[in-house]
């Protein structure tokens, strides 16, 4: 017999009653904790053998062999309510309604034989715009990972707390492919009609998080609602900017600015009120991170409450964040106040600038640029970056991908309904967009090195302050794009990315090389945009440098990799184009 689903109207009982959740299905024969503080969630993880003091305070986890997410093991239930709303494909891959009710039938068996802990939560800094979420793990650690990533409730409403999305999270179970219709032994599982969430065979927290944001990622665009994987922040005078961009782009780093109030660092919603944080959290990657570069991401490290996952301890448990022994995606979670200058509640208005960031492993996109609003389509449908090592099982150098929205990985709908109401939104609202490349300079990935970040932060500063708008540009003859002369604290030499390469002509090369990547790649998109937006992108081959790549051995290997240039002299990285 078929369970009511998990959005049936049904209420909980009170807080101090509520130790059952037989609404899920479940009956287990070991405890189940509600709600349980960080302190309590430290005790039960430390006991359990599953994480370790350290140094200063915080937690330390470890989720091998997964140290990123799994997305080639995410599926969505395919059935009469998602069959015209979810854009299939290799992002969205279908299971039947079946396969599921196997793998949740086999997750409520195992979670019940085990002590449960339970976080109940908000999605949506909004009272409208966003669901209430329970999260049942296996995992103390992991519960407290969603207490620190979701938005925190009063008690009063934990005391009619009713869930409209549930995450069964089962990390240490492994999924059966002939019996659940899944690719190995991880999968992870929506189903928009149940309004649950499967996870299993996988310890890397973040697939919690994300499964939540594609959630939203369906539902609030029916709402009039634009859900975004960006970042945001306010200035003092109320002006509002969001970042763009793929995991590892600086969407973390660049919004944690001392001199702006933090609204949040990963993932949005823009109203007709404004823009609004999902979380109540920050999920920030931790390789290299230093006092000086990044003193308030640094700081929330070493405190009380921070989850810190994958990174090496030395014998006093202090913390190397320089070692990637485990992996380059080590990661600290916390809760968004331990930011000196977090909003709260994370909410502003509506943005005055838009940035989409982008991790060029060609190293020859300008670090920043101008775009007018048809090549803000262009760019946003294309979303081009480069994967940065551990985002993704797998990914142990930058790979090439064109990620539409910046975030095609965590999009149910397709695509240009996501375009659509940006461009709706930049319309009305008249904000600013620029492209701005954090990724590599003076040569491609392998022989460049990666743009500093302090000329990132004082290009970025520059356009926010509104010192750009009146600088000389110049175009960059193979992108199209407006590039400024000269911006305060940046070398005159680093904008122009021709001029950081020893040798001028292999940078055409990489650079035409890219242009026609951006060119193959929006063919997907060209009948269903209007004829400016078309051709906003790379404007048609210079006859020198179209020459030399028509006569060259790209042509002749798989379209699915392409050759990342770099100096004479030097090997050059080969890099998968992720499509």
């Amino acid at each position: 017999m078929t369970e009511p689903s998990a959005s049936a109207s049904t209420k909980d009982e009170g807080r101090n009653g509520r130790k059952d959740l037989s609404r899920h299905g479940l009956e287990t024969v070991g405890n189940v904790y509600w709600n349980l503080s960080p302190p309590e969630l430290y005790e039960e993880s430390l006991s359990r053998g599953d994480g370790k003091l350290v140094h200063m305070g915080a937690i330390a986890t470890y989720t091998a062999p997964h140290t990123g997410r799994s997305p080639k093991d995410r599926f969505v239930v395919r059935d009469e309510n998602s069959e015209n709303e979810v854009s299939w494909g290799v992002v969205n891959v279908p299971v039947t309604a079946e396969h599921f009710e196997a793998l949740r039938a086999d997750v409520i068996e195992y979670l019940g034989e085990r002590d449960l802990f339970v976080q109940d939560a908000r999605a949506g800094e909004d009272a409208t715009h966003g669901i209430n979420v329970r999260v049942v793990s296996e995992s103390a650690w992991h519960s407290l990972f969603a207490y620190n990533m979701f938005l925190r409730l009063d008690e009063d409403k934990l005391e009619d707390f009713a869930p409209e999305f549930t995450v069964l999270h089962a990390p240490h179970l492994k999924a059966d492919p002939e019996r659940h219709g899944c690719r190995s032994e991880t999968a992870v599982m929506l189903n928009f009609t149940r309004r649950e969430v499967l996870v299993t065979g996988t310890r890397y927290a973040g697939e919690i998080k994300k499964s939540i944001f594609s959630v939203l990622n369906h539902l609030l665009p029916a709402e009039g609602v634009l859900p975004m994987h960006c970042s945001a922040n306010v200035g003092k005078e109320g002006d509002v900017a969001i970042f763009f961009g793929l995991s590892g782009t600086g969407k973390t780093t660049l919004s944690a600015d001392s001199t702006r109030g933090l609204i949040g660092d990963d993932e949005h919603g823009w109203s007709d009120s404004g823009v609004f944080n999902f979380e109540g959290g920050c999920y920030a990657k931790t390789i290299s991170l230093s006092p000086e570069g990044e003193p308030e991401i640094y700081q929330a490290t070493q405190t009380f409450g921070t989850i810190l996952e994958n990174i090496i301890l030395d014998d006093k448990r202090e913390i190397d964040f320089n070692d990637g022994t485990i992996t380059d995606n080590t990661r600290a979670s916390y809760p968004i106040h331990y930011i000196p200058n977090a909003v709260l509640p994370s909410r502003g208005g509506h943005p005055d600038t838009v940035v989409f960031l982008t991790a060029d492993a060609f190293g020859v996109l300008p670090p920043i640029s101008r775009l007018t609003p048809e090549q803000a389509m262009y760019h946003y449908l294309s979303g081009y970056t480069a994967k940065v090592a551990g985002t993704e099982r797998g990914v142990t150098e930058p790979v090439v991908t064109f990620s539409s929205c910046f975030g095609a990985p965590f999009l149910p709908r397709h695509p240009g309904v996501y375009a659509e109401m940006l461009g709706e939104k930049l319309r009305k609202h008249g904000a600013k967009v620029w492209l701005v490349n954090t990724g590599w300079t003076g040569g491609a990935y392998g022989v460049g090195t990666r743009m500093k970040l302090e000329y990132t932060r004082a290009m970025v500063n520059s356009a926010l302050a509104g010192e750009l708008d009146d600088a000389d540009y110049v175009t960059d003859p193979v992108f199209g794009l407006e590039v400024p002369s000269s911006v305060p604290g940046v070398p005159d030499d680093v904008l122009q990315p021709r001029a950081t390469w020893a040798d001028a002509d292999e940078y055409d090369t990489s650079a035409q090389r890219l242009a026609e990547m951006f060119k193959e790649n929006f063919k997907k998109f060209a009948d269903q945009v209007s004829e400016p937006i078309r051709t906003a992108g790379p404007p048609p081959s210079r006859d020198r440098i179209g020459a030399r790549v028509r006569g060259s051995a790209l042509n002749s290997r798989p379209r699915v990799q392409h050759k990342i240039a770099g100096r004479r002299g030097v090997n050059s990285t080969r890099v998968p184009l992720v499509r």
